[in-house]
């Protein structure tokens, strides 16, 4: 079996140093926020990978049509001899890339959870006993070192994650990927389009609760892990499109007026009746935005595939 490697480039503290500092600056602020990334505890996780099977929820179904139908085409157009994923989870969608791209070996999977790493490494190499897997703990919104591997090296951030960052938050992250890339190396970018209003806001808040449920266990995280006493059921689930930004922001709305404490931040939070804390903003592209944004990055759109709804698409972006 090909060599395991994992690197921890984050402080063992560094979640916790993260949440303290993220839940003290979002409730502080007005309006209030909490940034998505603490939806994915081991119940958050469970939760998403329901609604991935709503029928309301197409985002998910759309990319795998895409990965199963052009995955040859991802693989002729970038010739990788190494994959990197950002945020790769279970690296379960990554696994219709692997199958195309022949000359393919070496796999660097990065996200912040050890668990998944190890999980999802093991289950690739049982499958792949030729693939080499360096695996990285690291925040891919942060600065990122990535291990020596042979090129052409193939970058790919799927699942639409990118809608989940603001305008100047998105500049910086395809900056940063942009100064991670050499000539003849890739980007797979996976981008949710804009469409109609009642389809996109059905999406993320479906007739069965879930994702309602789902926005709500971020403040069961913070209970968990901070002491706090926020009760979920305060909070009604908030969907909304925004037109002029394009975009959906799911939202928390306090049914009544309270009170929180939070004990470990030394903190009482204080909640009008009606007022909303922002949990997610998950925005949606049109193909010449998204042009745009790689070219301001030092990135060309070279490649653009979409499903055959033209819900979802995929780019591939070179080395401008």
């Amino acid at each position: 079996m090909s060599p395991f490697l994992l690197t921890r480039t984050l402080p063992v503290d560094a979640t916790d140093a993260a949440l303290r500092a993220d839940v003290l600056h979002g409730l502080t602020r007005h309006p209030k926020t909490l940034p998505p990334k603490w939806f994915y505890d081991a119940r958050g996780s469970e939760l998403f990978e329901e609604i991935t099977r709503l029928p309301e929820y197409y985002p998910t179904r759309a990319e795998r049509e895409i990965l199963i139908d052009r995955a040859a085409e991802i693989a002729a157009a970038s010739g990788a001899r190494t994959l990197i994923e950002l945020g790769s989870g279970s690296s379960e969608k990554t696994r219709h890339l692997l199958d195309a791209l022949p000359e393919l070996r070496s796999y660097v999977p990065v996200d912040v959870s050890e668990s998944a790493l190890r999980g999802a490494a093991k289950a690739l190499l049982e499958e792949r006993p030729e693939l080499s897997v360096h695996a990285l703990i690291a925040d891919f919104t942060a600065e990122l070192s990535l291990p020596a591997t042979p090129g052409p090296r193939l970058v790919a951030f799927l699942g639409g994650t990118i809608g989940n960052l603001l305008p100047d938050e998105r500049a910086a992250f395809l900056s940063s990927v942009r100064s991670l890339l050499s000539p003849g190396d890739t980007l797979l970018l996976g981008t949710d389009l804009v469409k109609d209003e009642e389809v996109l806001v059905a999406a993320y808040d479906d007739a069965a609760g879930v994702t309602a449920a789902f926005n709500r266990n971020v403040l069961s995280v913070v209970d968990r892990e901070l002491g706090a006493d926020f009760a979920p059921d305060d909070f009604e689930h908030v969907a909304r499109w925004n037109p002029q930004h394009e975009w959906i922001e799911m939202r928390l709305r306090a049914r009544r007026e309270l009170t929180v404490k939070i004990p470990e931040l030394d903190l009482l939070v204080s909640f009008e009746a009606g007022e909303e804390v922002r949990t997610e903003v998950s925005a949606k592209f049109r193909r010449d935005g998204v042009g745009k944004e790689l070219a301001a990055s030092g990135l060309r759109l070279s490649q653009w595939w979409t499903d055959s709804a033209g819900r979802f698409a995929l780019s591939l972006a070179t080395v401008d």
